[in-house]
């Protein structure tokens, strides 16, 4: 499958209907009723994740990233009808801002009840996944094509929380490099 604009993914299909290693090609009404969280903090992971977009069109869903100012990016612009969180902003170097930041996660997560939760990083997108996977949704991680030689941080760990775990990178695809484990290479978004 190739991650394109021309092409909307089947990823939040997939993850709503998946188990881990079994693959569905097919719609089958999977997505009525589904509600998804679409995360990412800002820069190149808020402009991956809005290129998916298409993916979930006509589906309810909120988005929830670490920059107020990213809300005129929604489709359908700023004041639209979309649900639109912003929670702190974090990385590992600032560990208390972790622990904001993870419950902020935490509080939109069991507000909206997604029923898939789809990511492409950084750290928001990790805790998401986390707290989405412990109340029962289905869980999409593509990891930023801005990883070209290994995996993110929080690419690394989401793979055990993730339904359905995606690199950008052919060479970094379970299988290649020595890997036994890791993401599903399906193409990229750029």
């Amino acid at each position: 499958m190739v991650l394109d604009s021309q092409h909307p993914p089947k990823l939040v299909r997939e993850a709503h209907r998946a188990k881990k290693g079994f693959q569905l090609s097919y719609w089958d009404n999977a997505m009525e009723g589904a509600r998804v969280l679409a995360v990412a903090s800002g820069g190149g992971h808020w402009i991956q994740l809005l290129r998916l977009t298409p993916a979930w069109a006509g589906v309810d869903c909120a988005y929830m990233t670490t920059n107020a100012g990213l809300e005129r990016d929604l489709p359908g612009g700023r004041g639209s009808d979309q649900r639109f969180y912003v929670v702190p902003d974090a990385n590992r170097s600032r560990k208390l801002d972790l622990v904001h930041q993870v419950a902020a996660v935490g509080r939109v997560v069991l507000r909206e009840r997604p029923t898939v939760v789809i990511t492409t990083g950084a750290s928001v997108g990790f805790f998401a996944l986390v707290v989405a996977k412990m109340i029962g949704s289905r869980t999409v991680w593509l990891d930023s094509v801005a990883n070209a030689d290994e995996l993110s941080l929080s690419g690394k760990r989401a793979g055990r929380f993730a339904d359905l775990w995606l690199t950008q990178w052919p060479d970094l695809a379970k299988g290649q490099a020595g890997l036994k484990d890791g993401p599903s290479y399906r193409g990229s978004v750029l």
